[in-house]
């Protein structure tokens, strides 16, 4: 069995397709920020500071570990970026 079998079994698991989808989409806004910041020509250091986060706390957010909401606002508001919520 490959990954694209595999993943297509798995999804068939509403709990995994959860899952899947929050990571996912965790994994798209980190995307998103390291690409606003590389754009913007910031280093992680710079950024941390202007949004009142430690470097730590930035790069796990790059990295796509999970954090709290407030820290995603505030370095999404460093960088411009708005925040989006749908149900």
């Amino acid at each position: 069995m490959n990954y694209k079998e595999h993943l297509k079994q798995e999804m068939e698991n509403p709990e995994f397709k959860k899952a899947f989808e929050e990571e996912k989409r965790l994994l798209k806004l980190s995307y998103a920020i390291v690409e606003a910041r590389e754009k913007s020509g910031m280093t992680q250091k710079e950024l941390a500071q202007k949004s009142h986060v430690t470097q730590q706390q930035l790069s796990k957010i790059e990295n796509g570990v999970n954090c709290n909401m407030l820290t995603f606002i505030r370095v999404s508001s460093a960088l411009g970026l708005g925040l989006n919520v749908t149900a």
